[in-house]
């Protein structure tokens, strides 16, 4: 038999009245979605007004709700003493710079060696559980070959701040990356919706029937013979956004075999994309911070040589 250790209730307010249940409980719970909400509905861990109701039950003014929350499952993933560069750690949260080639959490054909393997021996017990048996502590993740920032929450309740930060989109994330060509804009906005490729189930494209909107902002910070510098900024957050949207304007990171040339005369490991800065409000002091990590030396070393 299931415990659920946790009861919380809430009443709907005027500006809430006629949405759906299960969309009302993903709000309210970002790092959760409406299917996980769906289950619970399902189960009948969901009442309003101490009656059951379906997924669609459109919610009124002064409906309490009350949701039966259960304990996080205990993971089956094994910690490894893998080591880590943290930028920043306190008592809520850990700010690592991911290295090149690490995957982020545990998938088919990567369930040792990840960066959650590393974060469970460093933290311990003290990881979020929201996300349960498959990405403990994670909000938020890069590409294997992205090097840089990545937040790690230490409680659910970090873990659910962040996560309201990422869907408002109000998180600062700031990329480098090297281009193929020379980009001859200074700066500029691409805005395209990004949705799974329609034959490549593998690539993400610019996809505006199915796709969920997207906005890169960008800038050059230095131009070579057939390759451009640049910083790049989210709005959004979409898989692959930022290898997505360059290939688009027929600029694809450099090393990317993906969205870009097959060649690759620099013998680089994937994409040349690193994660810099990230800045959002602490769950605790409720203060704006930002952390920023170093260019890798493989990133340094390729400036110099083009």
């Amino acid at each position: 038999m299931v415990i659920f250790m946790q009861i919380e209730s809430f009443e709907i307010n005027n500006e809430q009245e006629g949405e759906r249940l299960d969309k009302i409980l993903a709000e309210i719970y970002p790092g959760q979605s409406r299917t996980f909400f769906q289950k619970l509905i399902k189960e009948d861990h969901v009442k309003v007004n101490e009656k059951t109701e379906k997924a669609n039950y459109r919610v009124h003014a002064e409906d309490l709700i009350e949701v039966e929350i259960p304990p996080a499952v205990p993971v089956a993933i094994l910690p490894e003493d893998i080591p880590l560069d943290i930028l920043y750690e306190d008592e809520d949260l850990l700010i690592v710079n991911k290295p090149k080639g690490m995957v982020v959490h545990p998938c088919p054909g990567h369930y040792t060696g990840t960066l959650v393997n590393a974060i469970m021996y460093h933290c311990k017990d003290q990881l979020s559980g929201i996300n349960g048996e498959i990405r403990p502590g994670i909000v938020h993740r890069i590409d294997k070959d992205t090097t840089g920032s990545l937040i790690v929450c230490k409680n659910d309740e970090c873990h659910r701040f962040i996560a309201g930060q990422i869907k408002e989109h109000s998180v600062t994330r700031r990329y480098r990356g090297i281009v193929s060509g020379v980009v001859k804009q200074e700066s500029g906005r691409i805005e395209g919706a990004i949705g799974r490729h329609p034959t490549e189930r593998k690539k993400m494209a610019i996809n505006e029937k199915n796709g969920k909107p997207a906005v890169t902002h960008y800038k050059v910070l230095e131009r070579f013979a057939n390759a451009t510098y640049m910083e790049f900024e989210l709005e959004t957050g979409r898989t692959h956004q930022i290898r997505v949207h360059m290939a688009s304007i027929g600029h694809p990171l450099l090393g990317d075999t993906i969205y870009g040339s097959q060649k690759n005369p620099y013998h680089l490991q994937g994409q040349t994309l690193h994660a810099m800065t990230i800045g959002f409000i602490h769950p605790t002091t409720h203060e704006y911070m930002e952390v920023s990590a170093p260019l890798p030396e493989y990133f340094q070393k390729l400036l110099k040589k083009l």
